[in-house]
């Protein structure tokens, strides 16, 4: 399997190819370039984990997978690249420019987004003060 692009932007890669109506609903909503390679398809974390190049510019990968697709909110998978390589979260499509604008100026952690999760383990965005 080939490695993951390098791209000016954080990547929001696809893993599933199951649902094409869920996966059109998440583009329309992230409105950001989507790796959409069927040789990914299935891909588990550690395997793109592996196939993240050494010098890899961005901090984390936003992954479009099952769970994403099949789950009514579509939660996307978001994976951290850096200090803690594979810590995880899930995250609504309508809070993934929020997140990569406070994660690729590092204005916020990862950990900040994960520690941030509601019940179901997902973003939905921060409580309003």
């Amino acid at each position: 399997m080939k490695q993951i692009p390098e791209t000016e932007n954080p990547l929001v890669l696809r893993t599933d190819f199951s649902n094409q109506a869920a996966w059109e609903r998440i583009c329309a909503i992230i409105q950001k370039p989507v790796v959409d390679d069927v040789e990914y398809a299935g891909l588990t974390k550690d395997q793109l984990l592996e196939l993240i190049p050494k010098d890899y510019s961005h901090s984390f990968i936003v992954v479009i997978d099952q769970a994403a697709t099949s789950l009514p909110d579509y939660p996307l998978l978001i994976v951290d690249l850096y200090e803690r390589s594979g810590r995880e979260f899930r995250a609504v499509p309508s809070q993934i420019q929020s997140i990569e604008n406070n994660l690729s100026i590092a204005n916020m952690d990862f950990e900040e987004f994960a520690e941030s999760v509601d019940e179901s383990g997902v973003f939905r965005g921060f409580p309003k003060s």
